[in-house]
């Protein structure tokens, strides 16, 4: 730890969003004491946490508002976790082997506005976690061109389909052609971004593909 952060530690000292133990946004025992996503999604798509949970939704957006980027190891800690249950039968059953990993990525515009793209950071984080053992990370894949309404604020689940389509395109596809690929996003909804984002890139030419999400 810096000595200015050491500074703020002890000025603006953080605090579990749960427990309120200080030292961590979210401490582990709070996380994984949080309940499980629910909600039914796509067979391909792996959300961790139910995210109408208080604590969950309230870290997810200080990670994504208020940049607090400290959760991202948090959250990534978790998602390795799932990924590696997922992977111990995948691997096996369906050979799905030599991954690789993708954040879903922000348009230019929301990326200056943030600083930064929260999957991409739950991505470094699992990155560290696996040391290259299960799969490597790629972030200059998918693009969005789109600068698309916030799917969290349109209600219909064909207006966000239609909000999301032709917004994403494949760079570089010769590094995907028949391979596998894990989706990261730090939330699903309806599972039109992740639908979306899929279905370009088997369109150029990825073999299998699956999602894991924080909360749904």
């Amino acid at each position: 730890m810096s000595f200015l952060s050491a500074i703020l530690d002890l000025v603006f000292p953080t605090y579990c969003l749960s427990c309120s133990k200080s030292g961590t946004f979210l401490c582990v025992k709070c996380l994984l004491d949080s309940p499980p996503a629910e909600r039914e999604s796509a067979n391909w798509i792996f959300p961790i946490f139910d995210y109408r949970y208080p604590p969950i939704k309230k870290a997810v957006w200080f990670l994504k508002y208020k940049g607090k980027k400290l959760l991202a190891s948090v959250f990534a800690e978790v998602v390795y976790g799932r990924i590696l249950e997922e992977l111990s039968d995948l691997s096996i059953m369906e050979n799905f082997t030599d991954i690789i990993l993708i954040p879903i990525p922000l348009s230019s515009d929301r990326y200056r506005e943030r600083g930064f793209n929260q999957a991409e950071l739950i991505c470094k984080e699992l990155t560290k976690l696996d040391n290259n053992v299960n799969f490597k990370l790629e972030n200059n894949i998918l693009i969005k061109i789109k600068d698309t309404k916030h799917q969290a604020r349109i209600e219909n689940r064909s207006e966000r389909l239609k909000n999301i389509i032709d917004s994403f395109v494949v760079k570089n596809t010769e590094k995907i052609k028949n391979k596998n690929i894990i989706l990261i996003d730090d939330v699903t909804t309806t599972g039109a971004t992740l639908s979306e984002a899929r279905k370009i890139l088997k369109r150029a030419g990825a073999r299998k593909i699956i999602a894991f999400t924080v909360a749904h």
